[in-house]
């Protein structure tokens, strides 16, 4: 599957299976803003004071359903993991005829292709000219349509028509709206802005701790004790050394496992953007940081704590060996709890599993490396008949999954369906931070034991949560996740109120350098950070920071100097 349209998925696949939910000020208050009116001249006013002042406009009505129904078209992408009941497709399901019922639109699908043929038809489309009313594009498509003249521009649309939901899921994403911003004007509807979901936490075997008598990790040296005896003390007693002390595969970095929170432990970060010492922008990949942290890495690959074979292994390869009780500790997001971890405490009733903040290899904090994808925004066409269509659209998907009357049991997850994901806008729109919120929120529930001031999808992660208190380990993932002591708990205290985020610093479009060469540069980072880890002499990342300028990082990070320059 493409790589841009599989992150869609996951994201939409995690926010969507966790909640949209957000802590809003103004709940369900879903007055809309009033459009821009020229009020009566002052001095006409003066002159004439019996005369009528000029009338103010009138407030569209952001939940008006058109009548007669009108008929938008669009164009989608579908895989293995869409299932549907007998009858029902892309084309027709709860979330087409909500929209139909509830909002007089017909969504029309002028083609629908599987998710790895989704970029190469679009842009076809795009060459062509025969583009729907409104559609997705990566962040390379909406430059070049914007460029071109041949978007919408949506800033007074979001205004007049917009829910004060949809203004606070668009306004909260600053980066995110920016990224979604040309020429000063509002061309997308922007993607969710989340720093927080992909944080890298450690997840450790707490169980094995206690067998081992192990002391918590706090350090990095902690840590790669840790992992040394999970991989030499025989952990599962089963007088075999068939275990491994850290999780890897064959993609080092990116969902699961993921061993970007090892190398920010060392103050270093592959793949984002970070200021240096003179403010300038510089890519973590090729600091010195990141070869010290190769190193660590190579030292455990050679002792063993690492799989050897872990560069042929994909992330469900690996997350096999987890479930099966080979693997005690492992870096990754806060959604891992959910997968794998909960197929280990499934198939072990001993397994249990800690989050943990990335420890430091020295006395100072290590920062979590966040990175927000700004490569999904949907658009509307220039000229199409109903551009405000968009606006009303995304309305009703926030109000069944994100607010306060939402109902995830008919708009979410269906009998093992993820119903989700038929919605035109699904694809990791809305704001994940509202997550963090949601922790706190059943926490406070479970400990006053009242749960009725929570929203609905509140109340389903305590229902599970209390669940799972009762003996359901079947839970144990929700409440690793929301309750006491979970990933929420572990990111709000520490990288958020810690101020512990490494964040990308750039989130602009593709420059042309990107463009022509960022994924020969990706190729060289990968498969260099692979063999130093695997044996290569460590001073082959001096060679290896050479060829990334010569290969196109030196004319790139020129370019993400001059975008950054010309955001102040």
């Amino acid at each position: 599957m493409n790589a841009n349209v599989k992150k869609r998925l996951v994201a939409a696949s995690l926010i969507a299976a966790m909640s949209l939910v957000s802590a809003c000020a103004d709940k369900g208050n879903n007055t809309a803003s009033p459009s821009a009116s020229a009020p009566a001249s002052p001095s006409a006013s003066a002159a004439s004071p019996s005369a009528s002042a000029q009338p103010e406009a009138i407030k569209p009505d952001p939940n008006a359903k058109y009548d007669p129904p009108i008929e938008v078209t669009t164009v989608r992408y579908t895989d293995s993991s869409f299932k549907f009941k007998d009858g029902e497709s892309l084309d027709n399901n709860v979330w087409t005829k909500a929209y139909e019922e509830e909002l007089g639109i017909k969504v029309k699908n002028k083609w629908i292709v599987n998710g790895d043929q989704f970029n190469q038809k679009m842009n076809l489309s795009i060459t062509s000219g025969d583009l729907p009313d409104l559609f997705m594009v990566d962040a390379k498509q909406l430059r070049e349509l914007a460029e071109g003249g041949m978007l919408e521009d949506l800033t007074q649309l979001v205004a007049d028509y917009g829910t004060d939901l949809t203004k606070e899921m668009i306004d909260r994403g600053t980066n995110a709206k920016a990224a979604a911003t040309y020429d000063g004007k509002l061309v997308a509807i922007p993607p969710a802005e989340d720093y927080l979901g992909g944080a890298p936490l450690l997840w450790v075997r707490t169980d094995w701790l206690k067998k081992l008598n192990l002391p918590e990790p706090k350090t990095m040296d902690d840590l790669l004790k840790i992992a040394d005896a999970f991989a030499h003390q025989d952990p599962d007693g089963n007088n075999k050394k068939d275990t491994y002390g850290l999780a890897a595969s064959k993609d080092i970095i990116g969902g699961y496992p993921d061993l970007s929170g090892f190398m920010n432990g060392y103050h270093a970060y592959m793949n984002v953007w970070i200021k240096d010492a003179s403010g300038k922008l510089v890519n973590g990949s090729i600091q010195p940081e990141m070869k010290t942290a190769l190193g660590k890495l190579q030292e455990l690959y050679k002792a063993g704590v690492i799989d050897k074979e872990f560069g042929v292994k994909d992330g469900g390869k690996v997350a096999e060996m987890q479930t099966a009780g080979k693997i005690g500790m492992s870096f990754g997001a806060m959604w891992n709890p959910l997968w794998p971890l909960q197929d280990n405490v499934n198939a072990d009733k001993n397994a249990d599993w800690g989050a943990f903040p990335i420890p430091s290899a020295d006395g100072t904090p290590a920062s979590a490396q966040a990175n927000a994808d700004f490569n999904s925004f949907w658009v509307v066409k220039k000229g199409a008949a109903h551009p405000e269509a968009i606006v009303k659209l995304f309305n009703l998907y926030n109000e069944k999954i994100a607010g306060p009357k939402a109902e995830p049991q008919i708009y979410q997850n269906v009998d093992g369906m993820e119903v989700f994901k038929y919605a035109v806008m699904a694809n990791g729109f809305g704001t994940p931070q509202g997550l963090l919120s949601v922790h706190k929120n059943v926490v406070a529930a479970l400990q006053s034991g009242d749960p009725a001031s929570l929203l609905p999808e509140e109340k389903g992660y305590y229902d599970k949560i209390k669940a799972f208190q009762g003996g359901d380990r079947a839970n144990w993932g929700t409440n690793k996740v929301f309750g006491e002591g979970g990933s929420w708990a572990v990111i709000g205290q520490n990288y958020v109120d810690g101020g512990l985020l490494m964040k990308n610093a750039y989130y602009g479009p593709p420059t042309p350098g990107m463009t022509e060469k960022k994924a020969i540069l990706d190729k060289l980072v990968l498969e260099t950070f692979t063999k130093i880890i695997l044996g290569s002499p460590l001073s082959d990342f001096d060679k290896f920071v050479s060829d990334w300028n010569k290969l196109g990082g030196e004319q790139i990070t020129k370019e993400v100097n001059d975008w950054y320059a010309s955001q102040s």
